[in-house]
């Protein structure tokens, strides 16, 4: 397949839009500015480029207008299979609404997109921001589907999901079977179709797609707007394209793309992305979630009672007690089956100094063979016998102090028969 075109553009959207013939674009992808009334800026991850834009206006007025001469443009220049998706958060979503349908027409709405993700906590009141909005019009009714499906859950019966369904007398609906009595399987399944929430992972700091500009959005959301709306070949608009994300997903799927920004800074930066394109692929999206539940469940349950965080994807921590100790969290390890207290504390320890513990609790489980005295341990670690090794010591102790008072008994009534036996 040969490489599509592609184009960044220095500018004031509107203006360059002006230029761009009718019916000509397939799809717009809109990340404006969201009404926050800040200033924004950040560096690169080598902290070489310095990238800032300007959110601030003179009221929602101010910014309506601005929106609305510029979606006009682009309903202008898409074709009438094409289609927009505009990027938005709380801040001004219902405004971008009610410009789009005004713009659009109500009926061309298709969707109200959600992306999902998780995000660090903050002390701010009130709940967590954990999701983004995307708004999904088309021009008209004959705009490009392309259907994307997932896997089933796994809390789905797919035995039913692959029985063929069919109705009654009474028109309820019930799993079809011949005249035996034998179930009627249906077709082949393609699995779950695309919903309009889309959980895809925030980039994370150490992610290499990273660029350190503000508003940077993954390449795996942008891939998956142009999948479903675009074929090869298609033309892809990104008026507000900041670090060149919609360009890199456009690219990598081979499609054309045209982004224009105003930043020179952003310019700059999308034209390096287009020269060497990146996308960090996500473990959680192609593992799924509870790929990444994988903390020892015999050590937590050994553990059941404390007040703790379990600790998932860690070799040396099973869990943080929830007190601190000089200001850290106490993280808590369990002794595995056949693994020595040495090799379990050395796990501990590579694990509690990376996380600048003032204390350390290992829980022994079992005694080894090995020569081992507490003196051996790191002196921040705590040494805590386990329940279970409490009660067997205890029931060792028991058995020897029966042990050892049968013997005492023995010898007391030994040496009584002796004394009766030398009276006269």
């Amino acid at each position: 397949m040969s490489e599509s075109p592609s184009q960044v553009i220095h500018g004031d959207c509107l203006h360059t839009m002006k230029v761009i013939a009718d019916s000509t674009v397939d799809l717009a992808y809109l990340d404006p500015p969201f009404f926050t009334n800040k200033h924004h800026s950040s560096v690169s991850r080598d902290r070489s480029r310095k990238f800032r834009f300007t959110d601030l206006w003179n009221g929602l007025a101010d910014y309506a207008e601005f929106m609305d001469v510029r979606i006009r443009q682009i309903h202008r220049i898409l074709k009438d299979t094409g289609s927009i998706f505009v990027h938005c958060d709380t801040n001004a979503n219902f405004l971008l609404r009610a410009i789009l349908d005004d713009v659009f027409g109500p009926n061309q709405f298709q969707s109200e997109i959600i992306w999902s993700y998780r995000r660090w906590s903050n002390s701010a009141k009130g709940l967590l921001p954990a999701h983004q909005t995307i708004l999904f019009y088309s021009k008209t009714d004959r705009y490009k589907f392309n259907r994307v499906y997932g896997a089933y859950s796994e809390t789905t019966n797919i035995d039913q999901i692959l029985q063929l369904r069919g109705r009654d007398e009474h028109g309820v609906s019930t799993y079809a079977t011949d005249p035996s009595g034998n179930i009627i399987y249906g077709g082949d399944k393609k699995g779950v179709p695309l919903s309009d929430v889309w959980e895809i992972p925030f980039l994370n700091p150490k992610a290499k797609e990273r660029t350190g500009y503000p508003t940077q959005k993954p390449v795996l959301l942008l891939e998956r707007i142009v999948e479903i709306c675009t074929d090869a070949g298609d033309l892809v608009l990104d008026p507000f394209c900041g670090s060149g994300t919609t360009l890199v997903a456009a690219k990598l799927l081979g499609r054309s793309s045209i982004g224009i920004d105003i930043s020179e800074e952003a310019v700059d930066l999308a034209q390096r992305r287009l020269a060497a394109p990146i996308k960090t692929e996500s473990a959680m999206l192609k593992k799924g979630r509870a790929s990444y539940v994988n903390a020892d469940k015999d050590a937590l349950s050994l553990l059941a009672g404390l007040d703790l965080l379990p600790v998932q994807r860690n070799a040396g921590i099973d869990a943080f007690l929830q007190v601190k100790i000089d200001g850290s969290l106490v993280p808590i390890r369990v002794q595995r089956a056949g693994e020595t207290i040495m090799e379990a504390a050395s796990k501990l320890a590579r694990a509690a100094n990376s996380k600048k513990a003032a204390k350390a609790v290992l829980v022994r489980t079992h005694k080894d063979h090995t020569l081992f005295s507490e003196g051996m341990l790191p002196r921040f670690i705590e040494l805590i016998d386990s329940t279970a090794l409490h009660v067997g010591k205890r029931i060792a102790e028991l058995l020897a102090e029966k042990v050892t008072e049968k013997a005492a008994n023995t010898s007391l009534q030994g040496t009584l028969r002796d004394k009766a036996a030398q009276r006269p």
